[in-house]
């Protein structure tokens, strides 16, 4: 299936959960509340709370998805993952704001030690319903957001089983007060306070590391490294690092290859490291290779080099030192290989013509003795470039 096809399924897979979890949320939001208001319980009423901030963040998760999934255009060359990234964080702000005010208003209750009556069976069945719904609708999320590779929706799924660990806090506070424990009520919603505020921070930290551009885990480095090395072709690999966005990876690395390949022949060894790459690691959205003819792992960066004569200027050096000489005039084809801070030159001249081409290399190299960056010197006799 094209990438572009895929992205939309994806998407919509993405928006139809979390349309049904917003459904579920705000049903239960409203009998949370309802039914909390109605019995004296702080815990429903906090419940009920959080389930309304479960809403709102399924309108930004869908606003993240829609934008964030969209493919690369001019001012956003590398996609728009980053929004998915910035409703990390914007989720897990809220969840850090709603957790302190749980918490608060609950401590104060508990402090001022304000009495509830029994909260009765009504209030624990919808309880026990509620807990069923959350725990149904993280586990849809959960597969979808793995299936799709989202890291928003998948936050948004831990998002769903917070709640439902907190309905179980909750539950616990409500058969307390029934049972005349009044004050694990005011307690039990100080641990859904506790707890929605740990899943905020979770998200805060997991966004933050993304935006930095923090490298995948160093197992999963070795793994890539290692096919990539498997690869025919690829003698080493080095420089390689990883980043995420939006729940993808982007992948930088270098390919040293034997020294004397044809362009087309090490690119097309690149690619099939792209592809036996992207194929065991879906996350990969991107490869980008460096082909090196070698190891240059520990050189300094290129900018801080003084760097060697391109073509054109090593055509005009040899052309005053070697210009008279008839090796040099008969000439049909010149390579050039940069290999250990060098020009090494490779000298094509007509077949079928007698000369010794060891005496000729010989005198090509004394009159060339002036040319610090000229590395190995060959004449070959043969049809040269194509």
């Amino acid at each position: 299936m094209p990438r572009q096809d895929t992205s939309t399924t994806d998407t919509r897979a993405a928006h139809k959960v979390t349309l049904v979890g917003a459904v579920l949320d705000s049903i239960l939001g409203v009998a949370k509340m309802i039914v909390g208001y109605a019995v004296g319980s702080a815990a429903l009423v906090a419940d009920g709370i959080h389930s309304f901030s479960d809403v709102a963040t399924d309108a930004f998760v869908l606003a993240a998805t829609h934008f964030g999934r969209q493919a690369p255009d001019h001012d956003h060359p590398y996609g728009h993952g980053r929004i998915e990234t910035l409703g990390t964080l914007l989720l897990g702000s809220i969840l850090i704001f709603v957790a302190g005010g749980i918490a608060w208003a609950s401590l104060s209750r508990l402090i001022e030690g304000v009495a509830i009556a029994p909260p009765g069976p009504w209030a624990i069945a919808l309880a026990v319903v509620a807990l069923a719904g959350k725990e149904w609708i993280f586990r849809y999320t959960l597969r979808v957001a793995r299936r799709i590779g989202s890291r928003l929706l998948e936050a948004n799924a831990w998002h769903s089983r917070s709640d439902a660990l907190s309905t179980v806090v909750v539950l616990v506070g409500l058969v307390g007060a029934q049972f005349g424990i009044e004050w694990l009520d005011a307690v039990a919603a100080i641990a859904v306070g506790l707890l929605v505020g740990h899943i905020g921070t979770s998200l805060l930290w997991d966004a933050s590391r993304e935006l930095i551009d923090t490298a995948l885990p160093e197992d999963e480095q070795r793994g890539m490294r290692s096919l990539a090395q498997r690869v025919p072709g690829v003698r080493s690999v080095h420089k390689l690092r990883t980043r995420t966005l939006g729940g993808q990876v982007l992948l930088d690395l270098h390919l040293v290859v034997a020294p004397r390949v044809t362009v087309s022949e090490a690119h097309e060894i690149g690619n099939q490291v792209s592809r036996e790459l992207c194929r065991e690691y879906p996350r990969l959205a991107d490869v980008t290779f460096h082909i090196d003819p070698q190891d240059d792992s520990n050189a300094p960066p290129p900018v801080k080099l003084s760097g060697l004569p391109l073509r054109a200027d090593i055509e005009a050096a040899l052309e005053r030192a070697w210009g008279d000489m008839p090796v040099w005039q008969r000439r049909i084809a010149l390579d050039l290989h940069y290999l250990d801070n060098r020009v090494d030159v490779s000298l094509y001249i007509p077949l079928g013509e007698r000369h010794d081409l060891d005496t000729q290399a010989r005198e090509l190299r004394q009159a060339g003795e002036g040319l610090e960056w000229l590395g190995w010197l060959r004449i070959w006799q043969g049809p040269g470039k194509a």
